[in-house]
């Protein structure tokens, strides 16, 4: 797929992160790993209000990466804002994100990547599923009932939308309605779109450090309103005409 940027890079790896210091350093050695010569790329670390040492941290990599870029943001904003910021500065066709606290392998990015580039146009996101989930056992009770109530509502066909592993055209992620949350809602609005979802199983491991920094959105007691939301957006969707310029 072409790059959306002259310089040449092909594929924008996104990572939003709130104090994570002490994780930017291997995951970034990770990253460059496993795309390694395959595709020309970018790292974007996009630092969400970051009060710890990461923006000193990445400051400091940039120096030894070229590929490596910092956004940062003044205030807390979320890890959708956090996303976006990431998407709106990417120079790649194709964006990949994944979260900055080391539990997304970067060593499926290549299969998320590939699958985008093998779906012809018609592959708008491939998403991630995680197996062997390394989180506590109540917050795997949240996540399947949230996810049950979320597939029976917006009928998505994705069974874990909380995995911070995708890759999407960057043109597709910004055709979507932006709003909090939006991350943990890409399959519905993607197939809105009319475009198709590839998936690919990947597993979870330990966080490296540190403790979470951004809340469970996708747990329906806080997410019931973006649910209900997401479900009107698809109902009022209506075809896209072809629209031909007479000359």
């Amino acid at each position: 797929m072409p790059s959306s940027d002259p310089t040449g890079v092909a594929v924008s790896i996104v990572v939003p992160v709130r104090n994570e210091a002490e994780n930017i350093a291997p995951l970034v050695a990770e990253i460059a790993a496993a795309l390694g010569q395959r595709w020309a790329f970018e790292i974007i670390y996009v630092n969400d209000g970051s009060t710890d040492a990461t923006a000193d941290r990445l400051v400091a990599l940039m120096k030894q990466q070229p590929h490596l870029r910092q956004i940062s943001h003044a205030y807390s904003a979320g890890q959708s804002a956090a996303v976006r910021s990431g998407v709106k500065a990417a120079r790649g066709a194709i964006v990949a994100t994944l979260d900055g606290d080391g539990q997304n392998n970067p060593a499926f990015l290549p299969d998320l990547i590939a699958a985008i580039e093998s779906g012809g146009g018609r592959v708008g996101l491939a998403a991630g599923q995680r197996v062997g989930r390394k989180d506590t056992g109540f917050k795997k009770m949240q996540s399947r009932i949230a996810n049950a109530v979320r597939g029976t509502i917006l009928r998505d066909g994705t069974r874990d939308t909380g995995c911070g592993l995708k890759a999407f055209p960057r043109e597709v992620y910004l055709m979507m309605p932006y709003f909090d949350g939006l991350h943990r809602f890409m399959p519905a609005l993607v197939r809105r779109e009319g475009f198709g979802i590839a998936y690919v199983d990947v597993v979870d491991r330990p966080r490296r450090s540190g403790v979470s920094n951004y809340g469970f959105f996708d747990r329906l007691w806080i997410g019931i309103m973006d649910l209900l939301g997401v479900w009107w957006l698809i109902r009022r969707k209506k075809p896209t005409p072809d629209a031909t310029e007479v000359m």
